[in-house]
């Protein structure tokens, strides 16, 4: 080798070594070994930065925002609250769930689909008395059975399409690599619902391990034309709340306490109940239920910049002894009061009448100003903003649900380019109002961005150098020169990278080395391209591999071993399935 190719190999190798010791940030890692091959020379700055402007990694990143616009629409709020359902047994329910979470991560980015579910399974099995254990990785490896079915289901087949339109002159298909994930996703979700179903923990998750002790009491009211007048309380879906309980009904001057499951709704009623933060913010993003009249609508500023804050009373604040209407809460702090606990007790009657004690936790909606404000206020202890409460504007979903099936149908039939179709998608959805600027700009993964774009500059390292080549010479040489054993080695090489280090990252890194195998044995790089977009996502035996199974880690209480014990026969699968259909499909 050469002394260029003698240092790219060595930061590779340096940089696999860093992430497997978990000490530093992946991004942080990949910067780092990009920096020192540009140092050293090995690469450019053309070259070095090249990765920043590729297709792959802007169309990931425009991709963010057009989710994000979905996301605050409630058009997957919807899908996560209505789709579920009440199985009746845990298989039932694992079904049910892996079900729209396939569907929905086929088209959208896995990483926010499973960040919107987590939440939503949580308090579905706290309400069926399911342990999320059972149901979280099922979560997480159905997301990844959707994502290598199409084009934009996962970014690592963007930055594979990226990289065949480079070197091979034409990208992926929206739905071209369908043929080889369909029946992997098949096969997983077969898998889990038998044998991997009995491998999966039965263990405690966090979220009841170290419970939300809080106990607030909030009000919401019926809406005028609310689809939910008419309904009973069990139809509403208002009986068996995850964390929550309907108290009472106060029907103009008459007061249902305690109402039982057959009483039907009103326009108008006014519903209180007693639960958890994370039930009041799903209570709050229902659609047919809006705060009380007189509790939200006089604030200054625009809905959607509000959100809910959690701050604790002090005993220096000016309010203590009077009850919340009496003290003026919103007109001094332009925030509205929502809940109030107080020491793990239910505080009887309306928020309005409530008299605030010292150490009374109030759940508040303000604008983006109050908690900065605040945190130095001496009126409150503490002031913690809630992630993601802010309003979910229904009357946009129409629209975004149009954005979105107009981009994949651009894309589909080619009138635009993935890149094209995510950027006309992402601009529809800021100029319709879907998304705000400010959600669009926080809600795309930085970090990811930049672990794909080095990533993309070391794969040029590789080539550039002669190193894949070399790394390619002696995987050939352990394959006889056989296209399949090739195939073969290409996949484990990479499924094994992806374990250790990051989905993008290994596809990066790989491909030039199974683009220069397919060239050696005079053979189509297809099947080799797209068992790299395979293996690549197929990341199931660690929770470091792909980052939905991090995500799922804390809120399924599991181990580093469960995934290995659930996941390592889903990698070999996979791996049977891709090697096997992958040159019948895309010939030698």
């Amino acid at each position: 080798m050469t002394p260029d190719a003698v240092i790219t190999v060595s930061v590779v190798a340096g940089v696999f070594l860093l992430l497997a010791m978990a000490r530093w940030p992946a991004d942080f890692v990949f910067l780092g070994g990009l920096a020192v091959l540009l140092v050293t020379g090995v690469l450019g700055p053309g070259e070095a930065l090249a990765g920043f402007s590729s297709p792959g990694v802007i169309t990931v990143g425009t991709l963010y925002v057009v989710v994000a616009g979905i996301q605050e629409t409630g058009a997957l709020f919807w899908i996560g609250h209505h789709v579920l359902g009440r199985p009746s047994s845990e298989r039932g329910g694992q079904l049910r769930l892996m079900a729209p979470v396939m569907g929905l991560s086929a088209f959208l980015n896995n990483t926010p689909v499973v960040a919107l579910f987590i939440p939503v399974v949580r308090q579905w099995c706290r309400s069926l008395d399911f342990r999320p254990a059972k149901f979280m990785l099922p979560l997480s490896y159905a997301s990844i059975f959707g994502g290598v079915c199409t084009l934009i289901g996962t970014s690592t087949n963007l930055v594979v399409s990226g990289l065949m339109q480079d070197r091979l002159g034409r990208g992926m298909g929206v739905f071209e690599i369908t043929a080889l994930g369909l029946p992997c996703a098949l096969a997983g979700v077969i898998y889990l619902a038998t044998v991997g179903r009995r491998m999966i923990p039965d263990r405690e998750g966090t979220d009841r391990l170290f419970g939300d002790t809080r106990e607030y009491t909030l009000e919401m009211e019926v809406a005028g034309g609310s689809a939910l007048a008419g309904k009973t309380i069990e139809d509403a879906g208002l009986r068996h709340l995850p964390g929550g309980y309907l108290v009472e009904i106060v029907r103009g001057d008459h007061l249902i306490q305690a109402p039982p499951p057959d009483t039907e709704l009103r326009e108008r009623d006014r519903l209180v109940f007693a639960g958890s933060v994370e039930s009041i913010r799903d209570l709050r993003a229902r659609r047919g239920l809006q705060a009380a009249p007189d509790q939200v609508f006089k604030l200054d500023g625009e809905d959607r910049e509000r959100r809910l804050v959690e701050v604790v009373v002090s005993d220096h604040c000016p309010l203590l002894g009077r009850s919340i209407r009496a003290g003026r809460f919103r007109d001094r702090y332009n925030a509205a009061v929502i809940a109030v606990a107080r020491r793990g007790e239910r505080i009887p009657g309306r928020i309005g009448d409530i008299v605030l004690r010292p150490g009374d936790t109030l759940l508040v909606e303000a604008h983006a100003g109050f908690a900065p404000r605040q945190r130095d206020s001496r009126d409150f202890y503490l002031v913690s903003e809630v992630e993601d409460s802010r309003p979910v504007r229904f009357s946009r979903a129409p629209a975004a649900g149009l954005i979105f099936a107009g981009m994949v149908a651009a894309a589909a039939f080619g009138w635009l380019s993935m890149l094209q179709a995510a950027m006309l998608a992402a601009a529809l959805m800021l100029l319709t109002g879907c998304c705000s600027p400010g959600r669009a700009r926080t809600n795309i993964e930085w970090s990811v961005l930049l672990v794909i774009a080095s990533a993309l500059a070391m794969g040029r390292a590789l080539d550039q150098t002669g190193a894949a080549g070399w790394i390619a010479e002696g995987l050939l040489a352990a394959a006889g020169n056989h296209p399949w054993l090739a195939l073969a080695g290409v996949y484990v090489a990479t499924s094994l990278f992806t374990e250790l280090i990051t989905n993008n990252a290994a596809a990066a890194l790989i491909f030039p080395v199974a683009v220069t195998m397919a060239g050696n044995l005079g053979v189509s790089p297809l099947p080799f391209v797209m068992c790299v977009a395979v293996a690549a996502s197929a990341s199931f035996a660690t929770p470091v591999g792909y980052q939905t199974n991090l995500m799922v880690y804390g809120p399924g209480g599991y181990r580093f071993t469960d995934y290995f014990r659930v996941g390592f026969a889903l990698n070999v699968l996979f791996g049977v399935i891709s090697v096997g259909l992958a040159p019948v499909i895309w010939s030698f």
